[in-house]
């Protein structure tokens, strides 16, 4: 049985985040993640993926941003259960919980923090006929190596965020990018959508609209795909890879089955105080809640985790009195006993 104060359900940012912030209040945190690394969709789907909103970063990869929040977290010493998926809850008498996963490993934590992210997931796939004949053979739904497309031919279909973003990225590593959307207006964000504009007026990625990709034409790999452009006879374009990114099909998986409220596949919190769920001693913060207002940003997340430790220490010592202190006066202290103490200009600043 492995025992610990704060239970984190999801590897991902929002959960690494959460070890340091709890253990700025002495908790320890032990966390349970299907996936075999932590780091969630950042280490998993998009390593490579530049992220922007990130404060004092104006750009970080988000494999990056995974190393960088293991690293702020070593000093509190976590717990990992990896390649295994959080199974079945137990709450007992005393109000902790036992956490089963599907290897049979049981965690017992007095407080459980559902970080999972959008839970388990899958691509969503075009209805294109011979699709799957064409999976790892040209055909992928997810950039993990952006230098396995050095200079190929690349078509991306869709128009949200992840389209426009990868478009954008490959224009300097692939030899051709075709953007290819069914909409003559694009769902992410502006800047995005104006730089994609700026490239294509550069001649460094082509756009057409409103298109779909209806075919693809190839024996072992795929070489080409049949767009069908609105008023328009079918066409081909010659490619070497085929890149349908119409978002993920997210599943909370056996976490649904826990008695939590869940609305359109997110689990409902009280954001009003500590991001707890309709269950006592069970929160759920970064994108697998939702309350009114809510935001899914990597940022957001982080406050989230931060209000939710203060509201755990509460829970597991409801004798103490917790008087926060900022780090840049009271320095850091790890499980270990180091301590990366403040400046003392800093200090003598702020007093």
């Amino acid at each position: 049985m492995i025992t610990t104060d704060i239970l984190i359900i999801g590897a991902g940012p929002t959960g690494l985040f959460t070890i340091f912030e709890a253990g700025l209040l002495k908790l320890k945190c032990h966390l349970i993640d299907a996936l075999p690394q932590p780091g969630g969709q950042c280490s998993e789907i998009y390593p490579k993926k530049p992220i922007y909103d990130i404060p004092a970063y104006p750009e970080i990869l988000a494999g990056d941003l995974t190393a960088k929040l293991l690293e702020q977290t070593k000093q509190f010493e976590p717990g990992f259960t990896l390649g295994e998926r959080a199974e079945t809850i137990d709450k007992q008498e005393d109000g902790s919980f036992i956490v089963t996963t599907n290897k049979g490993t049981k965690h017992h934590a007095k407080v459980v923090a559902i970080a999972g992210g959008l839970g388990s997931f899958e691509p969503r796939k075009p209805q294109i006929e011979n699709l799957a004949k064409f999976e790892d053979n040209g055909v992928e739904y997810i950039i993990k190596e952006p230098e396995l497309y050095r200079d190929k031919k690349v078509v991306i279909s869709g128009g949200g965020d992840s389209a426009l973003d990868w478009a954008i990225f490959l224009a300097d590593v692939a030899s051709e990018v075709t953007l290819i959307h069914r909409r003559n207006e694009f769902r992410g964000a502006l800047d995005s959508v104006e730089k994609a504009q700026e490239l294509k007026n550069l001649g460094k990625i082509n756009i057409i609209t409103p298109a779909e990709v209806k075919g693809l034409l190839g024996n072992e790999k795929v070489t080409g795909v049949i767009v069908e452009k609105k008023g328009e006879d079918g066409f081909i374009i010659d490619t070497d890879h085929f890149i349908p990114l119409f978002g993920l099909s997210p599943k909370l998986g056996p976490i649904a089955n826990w008695g939590l409220e869940i609305e359109k596949n997110a689990i409902k919190v009280n954001n009003a105080l500590d991001y707890q769920t309709n269950i006592p001693g069970i929160y759920a913060i970064g994108d697998v809640n939702t309350y009114p207002g809510k935001l899914k940003l990597i940022l957001c997340g982080f406050h989230e985790a931060t209000l939710m430790c203060q509201s755990a220490y509460k829970k597991i010592f409801p004798d103490k009195k917790y008087v926060m202190k900022y780090t840049t006066v009271g320095g850091v202290q790890g499980f270990d006993g180091t301590k990366k103490e403040a400046p003392k200009a800093v200090i003598k600043a702020i007093q």
